[in-house]
Parts: C-alpha cells; structure tokens; sequence
C-alpha cells in the first residue's frame, strides 16, 4: 500500500523512516516533506494545511493510509475529511484534538476524568489574569489558550514578567485568536517527561518514556525551543509510574472525552507529564507524535508501525503487539545560529554521508532542503541526529560522535542531553 505522511520536520522525517520499513508499503508519500524523507519517500510539495489538497493527494493516490505529523492539520479537520472519504487515517478528529487545541478544554477534560494537574485560571480579563497570577504566587505559568508554535508559554518570575506575558497575549494580540484567552497556571516543581500512547478509541499502548530538553542553553538555560534533543527510556518514569499512566491518566482522558459528547480518539495521544513530590500531575496534552521525542521512541519500538497503526485507526488495537526493544536511544537537535531567534537559511551542510554511515546512528532532517550544491539549511532546528546504544550512555556518546562529523556554519547543540538520567545512574 501506499502510506502519505504529513508533515515536514524532524518528527515525520522519523515516521518516513520507520513506516518504509513495513513490508505492508509498496511507496511513502511526504507532505511537503525535506531534504531528508527524499531519500526514503516521494516527496509532494503541499502545505501541512492544505486540507482540500492533502484529502485529494490521499485519494488520488489510493493511499491505504495518512499518519498526520503536525498538530494543525488535526486541529483543522484533517482527519474528518480523509474519514468521510473513506480513507484510512492515523490521527485524531478535529473534536479530539481539541485536547492541544484548547488548554482550556484539556483541563475541563482532565478534571472530569479526575488527572491530577496543576491549578489554573482562563480569562480574557487582564485585571484579573493578573489578580490569579498574585493569588498563585511567582513564579507563574501564563498560557495562550490555544496553538501558538510553541511560542504560547511563559514562565514568570515575578509579577513584572507575569503583566508583560498577559499583555503580550489579551493586550498586544502578538497570538492572535490563539492568545484571546490565557490560562494563568500555578507552576509545579519537580522533573518532566513525555509518555506516548497508542490509542485506538478504547485500548491503549503505551511506547517508551523519555525525556526532551526545551531550553537553549546547557544547564536549562536560556530561552524555551521546541526541543534541543531527547532520550529514552527516562528512568524517572518507573514501571508504577508508567502503568498509572496508563491507566489513570491516557486511559480516564479518553473515556471523558467518550462520556461528555462521544469524541471517539483515536491515534497517539502524548501525555507531558512533571513528576512532583506530591505525585505525578499532567502538564500538557498534544495530540501526535512528540518532536523530538519521536526521534528517540521510534527506533526503540519494536514491530511493524504500520500494523499498529492501522489497528488504531479501525479501532482493533491489541496493545500486546506495542513493544520497546532493548537498550537507549538519544537525539542531539543540530540548529541554526540564533535559533529560536531569527536565524538564516540556506547553509551548506558537510559530513551528513560520513554520520550516515557510523554504526548506530540516524541522522533525521527537520529543517533541511535540497540546494545547487546539495542539502542547505531551512529552518530553526536542521538536524536530529540519532544514537543507539545498549544503555543510555553510549546511545549519548555515539550520537555526539556522529554531531561532530557534521558541521554547517553557526551550528547550535546543547552539549548535556540525557544529564539528569546519567547523574541518576551514576554515569556522571
């Protein structure tokens, strides 16, 4: 069959490569696609919202299955359309991916399902938002309510930082629609990790937790990215915490959302969660596949992805055939100078040929294309460079070995990927 991935980054570069080894897939097609799913798929230069033309590819294609890759395409509807074509299609309803869509209504959710998360205020009222931001204490989390890039959170110090994050959102409208409400949020202390899961409607599979790097900087400083680098498995998720997971937290969403109005999920619904001392609470709900994180799950998923997903999405999953392999992998994001400032494109990348071929390593594309001399950078983070290894700490080192065989100029990396995991374990 032919299988269509939507998408362009990192995460679908991942997807590319693990759904082209199912001996079900005859051709992968990727939308729009990069540099890098050119040498495992046939790329197709549309947009990851062109709803009516990705719903005509699918079908002009006769293709057996669409895995959507961004969020954006499922909040649009994407799913519904290619369903009421009678295409096949990994990927949640525009009625279930209100889950990312609305932190509003994920926390509505996560209350009738009763998940343990942290206490939270919606309003369009800056007097008020401010008001609930003292009544929190600092610091504080100020939250565009709906899709921003990745750019809707904010962590406030203090009051000064927490009027500028109100204001940017109700006041400057720098999110637009997004940002007409914010939810003002208490601020948990503890450690974060990311647990994906399989979903077909009612059975849920869960893949390998792991753990991703949002700030810039080494040491978690810096600004918020969308991911400098992840691993996995993060050993702060134990086999208890795991299960609860399963059960407590994937499982009650998707029953909540089933009991208040017959949303049926169905698809990978990711569980960001912070690990407290007062128990595990739930920060956030996307509904695809995590990026980085997919870079570090993937390779560790034992099976045939395409199996897998065709059962959730006819609603026959049998979570016995999800298994991890053995050992670790870890992701080391490669961006561009600046990045996530401005930054510039067009960069010749060196030494992708001799990463490629280091044992254990997997080089995955994010913000790359096809230039005169080769492949150029064109994007914020360019690079996902994947290792292998039996435990986490060579997984690290061969995926910095293989960092170090390429080079493109202003090249960015954080040098301390998997640091909390290694100094839990002794590594360091």
């Amino acid at each position: 069959m032919k299988v269509l991935v939507v998408g362009g980054g990192g995460r679908e570069h991942a997807l590319v490569w693990k759904i082209a080894q199912s001996p079900l897939v005859t051709e992968v097609l990727a939308a729009p696609g990069n540099a890098g799913t050119a040498a495992q798929a046939r790329n197709v230069p549309l947009k990851a919202d062109d709803i009516d033309g990705l719903t005509a590819l699918a079908a002009d294609e006769g293709c057996g299955l669409t895995v959507v890759g961004p969020e954006v395409p499922l909040t649009l509807g994407l799913a519904d359309r290619l369903a009421e074509r009678g295409l096949p299609v990994f990927g949640p309803s525009k009625a279930a991916a209100r889950l990312e869509g609305s932190k509003a209504f994920a926390k509505e959710i996560m209350t009738r399902a009763g998940v343990s998360t942290a206490r939270a205020l919606l309003t369009r009222d800056r007097d008020e938002a401010l008001a609930h931001s003292r009544e929190l204490g600092f610091p504080v989390v100020v939250k565009a309510d709906g899709l921003a890039a990745g750019k809707g959170v904010v962590i406030a110090a203090d009051e000064d930082e927490a009027a500028v994050a109100i204001d940017d959102a109700l006041v400057e409208r720098r999110f637009g629609e997004s940002g007409a409400d914010v939810l003002v949020e208490e601020y948990l202390e503890g450690e974060e990790a990311s647990v994906l899961a399989i979903v077909d409607g009612e059975r849920v599979a869960l893949l390998t937790p792991s753990q991703d790097h949002k700030r810039a900087l080494d040491g978690d400083r810096g600004p918020n990215t969308g991911g400098m680098g992840a691993y996995a498995p993060a050993p702060i998720v134990t086999p208890a915490i795991l299960e609860a997971t399963a059960a407590d937290v994937i499982g009650a969403t998707v029953r909540a959302l089933a009991d208040l109005d017959g949303t049926v999920y169905r698809g990978v619904l990711y569980a960001g969660l912070m690990i407290t001392d007062e128990g595990v609470k739930v920060l956030e709900f996307n509904c695809r596949f995590g990026d980085p994180e997919t870079q570090v799950v993937l390779p560790l998923l034992d099976g045939d992805i395409v199996e897998i997903m065709l059962a959730a999405a006819q609603g026959e999953l049998d979570p016995s055939t999800v298994s991890s392999k053995d050992g670790a992998a870890a992701c080391v994001v490669m961006a561009s100078g600046g990045y996530p400032g401005s930054y510039e494109k067009g960069k010749p990348i060196a030494g992708l040929d001799a990463a490629e071929r280091m044992d254990d390593v997997i080089v995955f594309h994010a913000g790359t294309s096809l230039g005169d001399g080769g492949v150029v950078t064109s994007g914020g983070r360019v690079l996902g460079v994947t290792g292998l290894g039996p435990d986490l700490e060579r997984a690290i080192g061969t995926a910095y070995a293989a960092v170090d065989a390429i080079d493109f100029e202003g090249a960015s990396v954080r040098k301390d990927i998997g640091y909390r995991a290694l100094n839990r374990c002794g590594a360091r």
